[in-house]
C-alpha cells in the first residue's frame, strides 16, 4: 500500500518539495478525501472534483500566497482550502465556528479575496495586479479562476474589458465544464463548446479581440501539460487568457453523470456515489417548488405570463415552467441586471413577468430595480427565494437585506407570505390584475409547514394583514415564516389570552387600519421579522408609531446589525434569537 502524501501537506511550500511523477497520486488522494468529507458532511461536491488537478498545479507552479490567487465563487475552492493548511479542519466545512464554504480573507493568507456570488475574480484579480504596478512590483502573478457559467455575467465582461487596455500582469483562467449549478446558457457557451483540447478557436477569437493573450483549450486533468503551461505563462507580461477543459465531478461516476444534482447533493455514499434517502416522504414540500408547480398551474390558464431566472433554473423550481412551457420562461445565466431589466422590457408588452431570483442576488441588480422598474411603474413580479437565513451557505447568501433595500423604493409593493398557501395566493392574485407598479415576494429557503398546500386559490387583499390569534396584554405583529416560531412561543407559555397574534402579510404598504387598532388597544408591540432590523419591517412600523404619535412601548426583533456567519437553522435562530425559546423569553419579559 502507498503511502499516504496527502497527509504530508500542510501547505504549498511541501506540495513543492515533491516530484513530478507524485503529482498524479496526490490528485487521486486529494479526490478520495474531499468526496470522504462531502459524502457525511454535504456541500459542493462537482465543481471541486473537476478542478483537482489544476488546483495541485497551480500552487505546484506558482508561488502563494506571495502570487495572489483568486477563486471565483468558491464552489471549486475545496482542493484549495485542503492544500493551504486546512486539511485537519476541512471536516468543519460550512459548520457553525467551522471552515466558510467559500474563500474568505479571515481564513487564510492563501485566500486573497472573499467570494461567494459570482464573476468578482477578474476584477478583483485586476485590481491586486494594478496595485502590484503601482508599488513597484512587476514580477508578482495574479490569477483569477473563473468558471464558464461565472465568465458569461456583465461583470466578468467588464473586468476583461478593462484589463484589455492595461499592462497588468494578470492570468485569467477559464475552467470549462459546460456546466455551473445548471448547464451553461448563452452564446458565449455555444462558442466555447466548439473548443476542443489542442485546437485553438482561431476565427474570430473573443478573447483575443479583447487584447488578451489566448492560450488552449487544454486538458484540466493533465497535470504535467498544466504545468509546462505555466511555466510559459509566466515568462509573458500583459493579460493571459487560458481556457482550461474539466469534468464536473471526475472522479465519482454518478457525478460526471448527472452534474446537475451533484453539484451539492446532500449525504451519499462515497465509494459508490449513491445518495443517501433523505426520508422526505409525507414532509411538506420546499417553498421553491410550491412556486415552481403553481406557477405552471398559473400559467396553463393564462398564456400572458413569462417566467425568468438567472442561471437557477433548479434552485428556484423555474425548471418546471421551463419543461412545461419552453418558449416562455428563460434561464438568462449568471445576469441579474439582465434578468430584471429583460423581464421590464416584456412588461412594457402586456405580459405578467415572473422573476424568480434569489434575495441575496437581487442586490446585484439594485440599479435596475429602482430605474428601469420601479420608475416606471411596471408590475413585474419578483419571487425572492431564500429570503432570510439559509443554512450552511453562510454570510455570503442569507437573504436578510431585501426588505431594508427595497422598503425605501418608491411604487414598490413588498410581501411575505407566512406558509405555502400565502404564497400560492399571492402568486395567483398578482396575475390578475391591479397591480400599478412591482411587487417582491419573500419566502424562505427550505420546507414549509404544510401537507395541505394544494389548495383552492384565493385572492389576498394588497397591503392588508390578518388576526391570527386575538389577545388582551401584548401585540406580536410578524412577518412571513417566522410566524410558526411566534405561534409555538406563545403557546409553549400558555400565553393565549394575553398575546395578540398579527400576521402583517405586507411590509409595503403597511396595514395602517390593522395598525391603528393595534396601538389604540395595546400599550406594549412586538414586531418579528427574519430580516435585518436597520431598515426592516420593525423600522417601519416605528416610522408609522412615531408619524402617528403613539406612545406604545416597541420592540423589534430580527436580525442584528452584523453578517451572520455559516451553521445549520437551529444554530442560526439561537444567535439571532429568533428561535422559539429566545421568543417566548421576549415575550415573556413584555408581559412582566
Amino acid at each position: 500500500m502507498e503511502k499516504s502524501i496527502l497527509n504530508t501537506i500542510d501547505s504549498p511550500l511541501d506540495l513543492r518539495k515533491l516530484p513530478k511523477e507524485k503529482l498524479p497520486q496526490l490528485a487521486s488522494e486529494l479526490r478520495k478525501f474531499i468526496i470522504d468529507i462531502v459524502a457525511t458532511k454535504e456541500g459542493h461536491l462537482g465543481a471541486s472534483l473537476g478542478v483537482v488537478e489544476l488546483t495541485i498545479a497551480l500552487h505546484y507552479a506558482f508561488n502563494t500566497p506571495e502570487d495572489l490567487l483568486v477563486w471565483d465563487v468558491g464552489h471549486q475552492a475545496y482542493g484549495h482550502k485542503i492544500l493551504t493548511g486546512r486539511r485537519d479542519s476541512f471536516h468543519t466545512n460550512r459548520q457553525l465556528h467551522g471552515l466558510s464554504g467559500f474563500p474568505k480573507r479571515e481564513e487564510s493568507n492563501y485566500d486573497t479575496f472573499g467570494v461567494g456570488h459570482s464573476s468578482t475574480a477578474i476584477s478583483a484579480a485586476l485590481g491586486m495586479a494594478l496595485a502590484s504596478n503601482l508599488k513597484g512590483d512587476f514580477s508578482k502573478q495574479h490569477i483569477a479562476v473563473v468558471g464558464d457559467a461565472s465568465i458569461a455575467s456583465g461583470m466578468a465582461f467588464e473586468g476583461l474589458n478593462h484589463a484589455g487596455v492595461t499592462d497588468a500582469n494578470l492570468l485569467v483562467i477559464l475552467n470549462d465544464n459546460a456546466i455551473g449549478i445548471d448547464p451553461s446558457v448563452g452564446a458565449l457557451k455555444q462558442y466555447l463548446t466548439k473548443a476542443k483540447v489542442g485546437h485553438k478557436p482561431s476565427q474570430d477569437n473573443i478573447i483575443e479581440a479583447l487584447n488578451f493573450k489566448y492560450f488552449g483549450p487544454v486538458d484540466g486533468h493533465d497535470i504535467e501539460g498544466l504545468l509546462n503551461t505555466f511555466e510559459e505563462l509566466k515568462k509573458i507580461q500583459g493579460p493571459k487568457f487560458l481556457h482550461v477543459i474539466t469534468t464536473k465531478g471526475k472522479g465519482l461516476k454518478k457525478a460526471e453523470e448527472d452534474q446537475v444534482k451533484y453539484h451539492a447533493p446532500g449525504k451519499f455514499t462515497p465509494e459508490t456515489g449513491e445518495l443517501i434517502p433523505s426520508n422526505s416522504d409525507g414532509l411538506p414540500l420546499k417553498y421553491q417548488d410550491v412556486f415552481g408547480l403553481t406557477l405552471v398551474e398559473l400559467a396553463e390558464k393564462n398564456e400572458k405570463i413569462i417566467g425568468i431566472t438567472p442561471a437557477m433554473p433548479t434552485g428556484s423550481s423555474l425548471k418546471y415552467m421551463m419543461e412545461a412551457f419552453p418558449k416562455r420562461a428563460f434561464d438568462v445565466g449568471i445576469a441579474e441586471q439582465h434578468a430584471v431589466t429583460l423581464a421590464a422590457g416584456m412588461a412594457t408588452q402586456g405580459f405578467i413577468v415572473y422573476c424568480a431570483i434569489y434575495s441575496t442576488f437581487l442586490q446585484r441588480a439594485y440599479d435596475q430595480m429602482i430605474h428601469d422598474v420601479a420608475l416606471q411603474k411596471l408590475p413585474i413580479i419578483f419571487c425572492l427565494d431564500r429570503a432570510g437565513l439559509v443554512g450552511e451557505d453562510g454570510a455570503t447568501h442569507h437573504g436578510v437585506f431585501d426588505i431594508a433595500y427595497l422598503r425605501c423604493i418608491p411604487n414598490l409593493m413588498i410581501a411575505a407570505p407566512r406558509d405555502e398557501v400565502e404564497l400560492r395566493n399571492l402568486l395567483y392574485t398578482v396575475q390578475l390584475g391591479g397591480l400599478d407598479g412591482p411587487i417582491a415576494l419573500r419566502y424562505p429557503r427550505g420546507r414549509g409547514i404544510r401537507l395541505d398546500w394544494k389548495q383552492e386559490f384565493k385572492k389576498i387583499g394588497f397591503g392588508k394583514g390578518e388576526v391570527l390569534s386575538e389577545g388582551e396584554d401584548l401585540a406580536i405583529i410578524s412577518l412571513g415564516s417566522i410566524a410558526e416560531n411566534v405561534k409555538l412561543a406563545i403557546a409553549s407559555l400558555g400565553a393565549k389570552d394575553k398575546v395578540a397574534h398579527y400576521d402583517a402579510k405586507f411590509v409595503k404598504p403597511l396595514d395602517e387600519k390593522m395598525l391603528h387598532e393595534i396601538f389604540s388597544k395595546f400599550k406594549k408591540v412586538l414586531t418579528i421579522e427574519e430580516g435585518a432590523l436597520a431598515g426592516g419591517f420593525g423600522a417601519a412600523v416605528l416610522e408609522f408609531a412615531s408619524k402617528n404619535d403613539y406612545q406604545s412601548q416597541i420592540k423589534c426583533m430580527g436580525i442584528p446589525d452584523k453578517f451572520i456567519e455559516q451553521g445549520n437553522m437551529k444554530e442560526l435562530y439561537e444567535i439571532v434569537k429568533l428561535d422559539v425559546k429566545s421568543i417566548a423569553n421576549s415575550i415573556s419579559k413584555l408581559l412582566q
